[in-house]
């Protein structure tokens, strides 16, 4: 049987505009271009790292009180996204795609919380690009 490559890229490389981490994805640029060259264990490895790293920054700003909510909206709306990636994840790339539409959180099975509490969808976003930008490149350095 073969197994289907899976790719955490969103279509929003920033890597080739001169970002080190990609503000699309989190990857690294050395991590993009060597993703076709990885094992499958490698990339389920390194997806569960993004997918950890997703959680812990989105988590202390937004709260998933509905998986199933947040699933049926991202179908609904074509939001790409793994069956298996957690929920917040899911939520990150929500956010990246429909910052603008979404008027209430709520609708798509989610509460803000901490420093995110009261914030629209685009706010929130832009409070949590830096973060992950900066949890990403504490990633990236700890890999060289």
């Amino acid at each position: 049987m073969t197994r289907r490559i899976i790719s955490p890229c969103v279509g929003l490389c920033s890597t080739t505009v001169g970002d080190d981490v990609c503000r699309g994805c989190q990857r690294h640029a050395d991590e993009i271009r060597d993703w076709p060259a990885y094992d499958f264990d490698e990339r389920d490895l390194r997806l569960v790292e993004l997918d950890t790293l997703r959680v812990a920054v989105a988590g202390e700003l937004l709260r998933v009180v509905d998986a199933d909510m947040l699933k049926a909206q991202l179908e609904r709306h074509g939001i790409r996204h793994r069956d298996d990636q957690p929920p917040l994840s899911q939520a990150v790339e929500l956010l990246r795609v429909g910052r603008h539409r979404i008027s209430d959180l709520s609708r798509y099975g989610l509460e803000t919380v901490g420093e995110g509490a009261g914030l629209a969808a685009a706010d929130l976003h832009a409070m949590l690009v830096p973060r992950l930008m900066e949890a990403a490149e504490a990633r990236r350095l700890s890999s060289i």
